[in-house]
């Protein structure tokens, strides 16, 4: 009838208002994963992953204990207080938390100046840091941290771990060994002749059985074996070796009960730089190790939502006995592969850790010191990345000299000097190669002004119709760097559908470095994954010579470089006949 009211259009959903916005960019995944239900299915794979990561966890978190001058149980209260608070708490769905070699160093340092109650003062700051940097909004800065900088600081920790290590695998037994790494090793050359041959023996043994088992398969927990291997072994042999129990006595049951430690102002100033980096360490692993998360599982992590896990998960594991914490690469790849769908994964490892200790207390005092050393080395090594320390000695002067100046203040001097240093020479090093840029093409600004909207349109503008269907065309603007880097990775993940061509328009790249080149390589990686062919239209310069040596336009799935974008539109019909991932 003509008097019938006409059907409404559904209202739009109301924004939400500024505190209901602030309260869900802070709400943990675990909610998240939670309210889009959570089945028996779920349940089940998260505690076999739960499970598989804490069979590594249990010895890995003793030897970096002991490796930061620590007694062992030290690192198991880690694991349970602050892995359960890092998984509960955290951006990042997979997310395994506990005691990383990142903090080796620094824990050392502290313990060794001001006792364990100094570290759980420096703690307890680095904790308050965390939180204030996410509630900064400081996490999404995590990416000018530049990539030659990064690798060099790993790769000189993963130096300074195994140093640490060869006391205890030549059964030396030194009292308070210099924490510098040249003293150390003169002291090394001084005692060689002390060496204990069994002792030795069953270091040796114990890594090649591990190392052997891991080439066998990734999947066999290597370190649990070793370890039980290695301590059956010096039992029922009578070996004269050092274990856990006799250098530090018998590893407790149970987590201690909360103890808040005195603070003082003077002692809180003295250990602020100490504070600083742990915070530093702790936000710029567990951003990094949510990165590797992402690339695995093509979601997104929360950055900001992570450093405020990562900042009361510090707090708790020092109340509760621990040490400082983090997200930690090799035991979050783990759980991805063991089959993790929820941060239900990482608490419940938490809780395996938990009972390991419970049951298994009495036989961890037995483990022989030198089986954990070679747990450590196995563990350095992978630390090292040797092959992206040694791709960068092969890039431009500059990166090769922030990598190795970086290297060896981490190994000779100090941490935080060597990420200071390395910070402002990769600034200074960006400004040159910018400065050179301009000076070389007029074709891309540094700063880009506003247009006239009601101008001509520009000669380079896309007409949107000439794109075939199938087909998506970005433009990067400027240098392709390391603080843009990160942002490639998300065009994929952020269309509804992978296209079957994905052309990317770099006229406007004047050059692009290390970290974005790495960058590059991984959304090619990503978009052959998800059959997408990659089109280059227009590369200038040093950005070409870097695809080139990178061998991106190598193999079956390589991208095409062409010189302009009609060009690229003209290969790209051409893909199009043919199925997807397949081109000309």
């Amino acid at each position: 009838m003509a008097n019938d009211p006409k059907p409404l259009s559904p209202a739009p959903a109301p924004r939400p208002g500024r505190f209901l916005a602030w309260v869900r960019l802070y709400t943990p995944k675990l909610f998240i994963a939670l309210s889009e239900g959570y089945r028996f299915s779920d349940l089940r794979a998260d505690a076999t992953a739960g499970l598989t990561v804490a069979i590594v966890a249990f010895p890995l978190s003793m030897a970096l204990a002991i490796a930061s001058g620590l007694p062992p149980e030290r690192g198991l209260f880690t694991a349970i207080i602050a892995g359960f608070l890092i998984s509960m708490l955290g951006g990042v769905r997979q997310q395994i938390g506990g005691p990383a070699g990142a903090f080796v160093v620094v824990v050392f340092n502290i313990v060794a100046a001001h006792g364990y109650g100094g570290l759980v003062i420096a703690t307890l700051m680095a904790g308050v840091m965390l939180i204030a940097a996410g509630f900064m909004k400081l996490g999404t800065y995590v990416k000018y941290v530049p990539y030659p900088v990064v690798t060099g600081f790993t790769a000189g920790i993963a130096v300074i771990i195994f140093t640490s290590q060869v006391g205890d695998i030549l059964g030396l037994q030194l009292e308070n060994p210099p924490a510098a790494f040249a003293e150390r090793w003169a002291l090394y050359a001084a005692r060689v002749g002390d060496t204990q041959l069994a002792t030795l023996g069953l270091a040796l043994g114990t890594l090649a059985l591990m190392l052997g088992l891991r080439r066998i398969s990734p999947k066999i927990p290597f370190f649990l074996i070793g370890i039980v291997a290695a301590t059956a072994t010096a039992m029922l042999a009578g070996l004269p070796v050092e274990t856990v129990e006799t250098r530090f006595g018998a590893v407790p049951s149970m987590p201690p009960a909360p103890i808040i430690p005195a603070l003082s102002w003077e002692v809180m100033v003295e250990l602020l730089p100490s504070a600083a980096t742990i915070a530093f360490l702790a936000g710029i692993e567990s951003l990094l190790c949510a990165v590797v998360a992402d690339g695995m599982t093509g979601r997104r992590h929360r950055s900001n939502t992570e450093l405020v896990a990562q900042g009361f998960a510090n707090i708790g594991s020092v109340i509760f006995g621990g040490m400082p914490a983090t997200g930690t690469v090799a035991r979050t790849a783990t759980n991805i592969r063991a089959g993790a769908r929820t941060p239900v994964a990482g608490m419940l490892h938490a809780a395996f850790v938990l009972i390991f200790m419970i049951a298994l207390a009495p036989l961890a005092g037995a483990m022989p010191l030198a089986a954990l050393g070679a747990v450590l080395v196995i563990v350095a090594w992978n630390m090292s990345e040797y092959h992206r320390f040694l791709a960068l000695l092969r890039a431009s002067w500059g990166e090769r000299l922030i990598t190795v100046t970086t290297f060896l203040l981490t190994v000779f001097a100090d941490l935080t000097l060597a990420i200071e240093v390395g910070v402002v020479m990769a600034a200074f090093f960006f400004m040159h190669r910018m400065a050179e840029a301009v000076e070389i093409t007029t074709q891309a600004t540094l700063i880009e002004s506003d247009v006239d909207d009601f101008a001509a349109p520009r000669p380079d503008a896309l007409a949107r119709e000439a794109v075939p269907p199938g087909v998506e065309v970005f433009q990067i603007n400027g240098p392709f760097f390391f603080g843009a880097a990160s942002r490639l990775t998300d065009i994929l993940s952020q269309t509804a559908k992978p296209p079957r061509v994905f052309i990317l328009r770099m006229g406007r790249v004047p050059l692009i470095d290390t970290t974005g080149g790495q960058a590059l390589s991984n959304f090619v990686a990503e978009a052959a994954r998800k059959g997408t062919r990659v089109i280059l239209s227009n590369v200038k310069g040093q950005p070409l010579t870097m695809i080139e040596s990178l061998g991106l336009a190598s193999g079956p799935n390589g991208v095409v470089i062409t010189k302009n974008l009609e060009r690229a539109l003209e290969a790209a019909r051409g893909m199009m006949g043919g199925p997807p991932g397949a081109g000309n």
